[in-house]
């Protein structure tokens, strides 16, 4: 490809993991494009895509067939998918999506200068090859949509679970780990650059591991690692599966005040007829013993969880098993959705979805209205108390006031008076919701 001042247009759907791939491709493609946010201005539309439930592919079809309107208006504008969605179902987007000029899985985005180039060709192109040993970790990504705050770095790829009910390993292949020196290269990096903030990122960082001749670096030790890089840069991760949370982990979280006391750590069902049946590898007791040892180590630690409702077999015994645990752990956050049928996993061959979908509904919609009542129980609490903040933008209601998160990722609302972004500082918290601490300074 020759070098040209062309526009690109990226539009990120799904999890922390896509925003950081969308970071690696803008790297990539960065001799050739610059980063536009419109759509009219673009010369290439990349739409990066997610599979992990249905509402989102039904998301990324309907954006699809608005963009086929733009380019009847604009015959020269390329429109690629990247992503899961790509790796799930690429002869359905070849066949259905005649909008789209390449497509190109997880691990193909090294290839995105050459199926752009063969773009004008009638036929679709496409690079859906998963890698055992591909984690970009030579490219520094393009941060093109950042607050110049809190960067995201991918410490590995793929995953190894298994879960029944999950796309991602079929998708984004095996998991494998990058090599530490860059990850810890690229957050001291992000923090010569006036970052304070970075989220380690992978399906289970737990299970983070590098080798180098004689050397082993677990998770905990790369976490130590970063953590150590300065006091004034804040370290968060995500997402920690709860089969390999370590007590190593948590002594290092209680070691160095600018590791968050936050974990994100999924149960998905309280019930352990629905743990196994999703191949959680734990049940019910495991998970309680790690919140309790999280407690005990981290008093401080916020928690939140992933949660699946209806999901196959699910009887009135486990959906009432799943609320009780919620009440027992008393998160403070949760991501709860509905259970829809992914095909290619274990729990499309083997199990029926048997749920009815407005029994779903009922049961979500419980789970919803217990998870506001402990989010403002949680919030409460936190009234009065004091909590060093990291600035990190205006808040969307009001152009008097910034935002930013404590330790524990909680959402922090207070008058700007005379600060900037970027900053951190102490606020009270005076009152709340169930979503945000209303606070001064």
């Amino acid at each position: 490809m020759q070098r040209a001042v062309k526009k690109l247009h990226i539009e990120t759907y799904g999890c922390q993991m896509n925003v950081a791939d969308s970071e690696v491709v803008a790297s990539i493609l960065s001799p050739y494009y610059k980063i536009t946010d419109s759509l009219r201005d673009a010369d290439l539309v990349l739409l990066n895509t997610c599979s992990v439930r249905d509402h989102a592919e039904q998301r990324i079809r309907k954006r699809l067939h608005e963009l086929a309107s733009l380019k009847k208006k604009n015959k020269s504008l390329v429109i690629g998918l990247l992503g899961c969605m790509a790796e799930r179902i690429k002869e359905q987007l070849l066949e259905e999506e005649k909008v789209l000029n390449f497509i190109a899985g997880p691990d193909a985005y090294r290839s995105l200068p050459k199926l752009i180039e063969e773009a004008d060709s009638e036929i679709i192109s496409f690079n859906v090859h998963l890698s055992d040993v591909e984690t970009y970790d030579d490219i520094e990504p393009v941060r093109y949509n950042s607050n110049g705050v809190s960067a995201y770095i991918s410490i590995m790829r793929g995953c190894n679970n298994y879960c029944t009910y999950c796309v991602v390993p079929y998708t984004r292949g095996r998991e494998r780990s990058r090599d530490s020196k860059t990850i810890f290269d690229e957050a001291e990096l992000l923090f010569e650059k006036g970052y304070k903030e970075v989220t380690l990122l992978g399906q289970n960082v737990n299970s983070y591991c590098w080798k180098s001749g004689d050397t082993k670096i677990d998770f905990a030790d790369l976490t130590e690692l970063i953590a150590q890089i300065s006091p004034l840069l804040r370290v968060r991760f995500a997402t920690s599966h709860p089969k390999d949370i370590s007590d190593k982990l948590l002594y290092v979280m209680a070691k160095y005040p600018n590791i968050c006391k936050y974990i994100h750590l999924p149960v998905q069902s309280g019930s352990n007829k629905m743990l196994k049946r999703m191949n959680r590898v734990y049940t019910r007791e495991y998970y309680l013993e790690r919140i309790k040892k999280i407690k005990k180590i981290l008093p401080e630690c916020a928690i939140s969880t992933d949660i699946i409702v209806g999901f196959c077999g699910e009887t009135e015994q486990d959906h009432q098993d799943t609320l009780s645990l919620m009440r027992e752990v008393d998160y403070e956050y949760a991501f709860m959705f509905k259970y829809s049928v992914r095909e290619g996993t274990k729990a499309a061959e083997k199990f029926e979805n048997d749920i009815p979908e407005e029994l779903k509904i009922k049961r979500l919609e419980e789970i919803i209205a217990l998870q506001q009542h402990l989010s403002l129980e949680s919030n409460k609490r936190d009234v009065g108390k004091t909590f060093e903040v990291l600035i990190e933008g205006v808040s969307k209601r009001s152009d008097r006031h910034f935002f930013g998160r404590n330790s524990q990722n909680k959402v922090c609302v207070f008058p700007k008076m005379n600060c900037k972004i970027g900053e951190y500082l102490t606020v009270e918290i005076t009152k709340c919701t169930a979503g945000t601490l209303i606070s001064e300074l």
